[in-house]
């Protein structure tokens, strides 16, 4: 059932399973990172215990930029450093950067297809209490209409060490996408991780609906999963750790095999995961879709449980979608 190269026992399907911040695992990659290549320089806009860079900024004072809170200079002092070969590792709230200095990026860094490396913090209703101000649930939408930039949505902070060091070796913009809250730890530092591929977290024999889930909600579609086992209802639940470039291949060989798609995402509904696997799908394979994610709502402020049950990103909105789009078969 469960990818051998997870960290999946019994336990994981309890409260008690171990949780971290997908922020900490970026954190720790931008330590690595200064040690291994002295080119590598992180920016931050008065936000870097937040953003996890302290580490970074105390080990590596010559290489650590404190911009205030001026997230637009900050996009564009970056994309001059990169310009000189530096690597520049952009680190705001996600609502501020990609969203408040979204020009500026596209701009100087998109259009010269600058090497700077934009990392987005307090992601998804996860973010909770400091409500819709501060919980981008727009980003990827934005960021994906972008030419040429690679969009990485980790599920846990293992797999957020791995995308941050994968993103060094990518010429060109990459936006990370990361969580405030703890979330649980699902895959394990053996556990493979490629560009573009999405991988099968779980699998039935004979599986009747492919789930395809991006960032930390992976979780609870792993949940949703086992409870629909149970039920007699077969899937399969893919990781979706790359937005963009598209795994069109491994997308359209899960659609086949199932002939339905639920997408789940901790994001609004239009033009983030769901968007993208609708757009592979209409291109090549029409198949039925349900989406969980945000339903053209903002959130509120919240704790992330309660916020994650009330706008249905849940493992019973999980289950209700599958349940729905296998009817529709």
């Amino acid at each position: 059932m469960l990818n051998p190269y997870l960290k999946l026992n019994p336990k994981v399907f309890d409260e008690d399973v171990e949780k971290k911040a997908t922020r900490d695992g970026y954190g720790e990659a931008l330590a690595e990172l200064g040690e291994k290549d002295k080119d590598v320089v992180v920016l931050t806009g008065d936000l870097s215990e937040s953003t996890r860079c302290e580490q970074f900024a105390k080990k590596f004072p010559e290489r650590f930029f404190e911009c205030g809170v001026a997230e637009q200079n900050m996009a564009a002092v970056a994309a001059g450093l990169a310009k000189e070969g530096k690597i520049p590792f952009i680190s705001s709230y996600a609502t501020f950067s990609p969203g408040k200095n979204w020009e500026t990026i596209r701009t100087t860094i998109i259009y010269s297809q600058a090497n700077v490396k934009i990392a987005g913090h307090h992601a998804g209703i996860m973010t909770g209490p400091d409500g819709a101000t501060h919980q981008a649930t727009e980003d990827i939408a934005i960021t994906r209409a972008w030419p040429k930039v690679t969009i990485f949505n980790p599920c846990d902070s293992i797999e957020a060490k791995k995308a941050t060091l994968e993103a060094v070796k990518i010429q060109g913009p990459v936006y990370l996408r990361f969580t405030r809250d703890k979330s649980p730890i699902i895959t394990t530092d053996e556990t493979p991780f490629e560009l573009s591929k999405v991988q099968t977290f779980w699998t039935s024999e004979n599986p009747q609906v492919s789930i395809f889930a991006t960032g930390y909600i992976l979780y609870y579609a792993l949940l949703a999963a086992a409870e629909l086992e149970e039920e007699g209802i077969k899937t399969l639940v893919l990781n979706v750790s790359t937005i963009k470039p598209a795994d069109e291949k491994g997308i359209i060989s899960a659609a086949a095999e199932t002939g339905a798609v639920v997408t789940v995402e901790d994001h609004q509904v239009a033009g983030g995961l769901g968007g993208m696997i609708s757009e592979v799908l209409a291109k090549n394979l029409p198949s039925p879709v349900e989406f969980v994610g945000l339903q053209d709502t903002f959130a509120e402020s919240g704790k992330p449980q309660e916020l994650i049950e009330k706008y249905g990103l849940g493992k019973t909105a999980i289950k209700k979608a599958v349940k729905k789009v296998i009817s529709r078969k």
